[in-house]
């Protein structure tokens, strides 16, 4: 009856390892939401379809998200602005 003691201890071991990873995935899934919310923000704000498209699709766990709001967004903003135009001098006669 020795192996029944062994069968309880495995199944009791594997539950508390499965609850303890829940507990994880919770704070992953958590951490990832809210990278992805921000950064599809950016993204829609940016007009920028493809980075929005590709971030809503591809999952990194908030990595790429990160990269995307602190490097990748404010190098689009830099190439999408329009250089201010010089005020036009007319001359009075």
């Amino acid at each position: 009856m020795d192996w029944q003691n062994y069968i309880n201890d495995l199944t009791s071991a594997s539950l508390n390892l499965i609850e303890q990873m829940g507990v994880w995935f919770f704070i992953l899934g958590l951490w990832s939401f809210v990278w992805k919310g921000i950064s599809l923000w950016k993204a829609a704000q940016n007009k920028s379809k493809s980075w929005f498209v590709f971030l809503l699709v591809v999952n990194t766990v908030g990595v790429l998200e990160i990269l995307y709001i602190y490097i990748f967004s404010k190098k689009l903003n830099k190439t999408t602005e329009e250089p201010e135009s010089e005020p036009e001098i007319t001359e009075q006669l």
